[in-house]
């Protein structure tokens, strides 16, 4: 009886000790997907170099690129899931997300190469290092604001 009311008096310690010492509530802000890809077709097109029209032709095809990708990294999802003491659908599972990694590098290449039907191979290389710039320092300033 007596551990059980420690342990329930150490869980309301737990959960209001945050907020008693001033720690921002992280769940007020929001991912906002507009925001982001804005963001990213903006710092993009700036590295790039990328004309109005140049990126007029451009951030088309690489928004459908964008949109497809999404459904193979919602299925990959799906996967975490799967219970790993169980060998047989840990196995499927593996296979699967292969499968999923395989069709991901296929349609980039795919895109790839209508990129560089509108844009020079130089501006494509540039986006691609510039995306994942971006990528990393958003993720770097992801982690920097929940630490605080």
């Amino acid at each position: 009886m007596m551990r059980r009311i420690f342990f329930s008096l150490f869980s309301v310690l737990l959960i209001l000790l945050p907020t008693a010492a001033g720690v921002p509530n992280n769940r007020t802000s929001k991912f906002d997907p507009a925001a982001f890809e804005a963001a990213m077709e903006q710092y993009v097109s700036t590295a790039a170099g990328l004309s109005p029209a140049e990126a007029g032709r451009f951030f088309p095809l690489y928004r459908e690129l964008h949109r497809k990708m999404r459904g193979y990294f919602m299925e990959k999802s799906m996967y975490r899931h799967t219970d790993t003491n169980d060998d047989e659908a840990s196995c499927k599972a593996i296979k699967r997300l292969d499968e999923i990694d395989l069709k991901m590098k296929e349609l980039q290449q795919h895109y790839h190469e209508a990129f560089m039907k509108v844009l020079p191979a130089g501006k494509v290389l540039k986006i691609i290092k510039a995306e994942s710039r971006f990528h990393r320092q958003f993720f770097k300033k992801s982690l920097e604001g929940a630490k605080e």
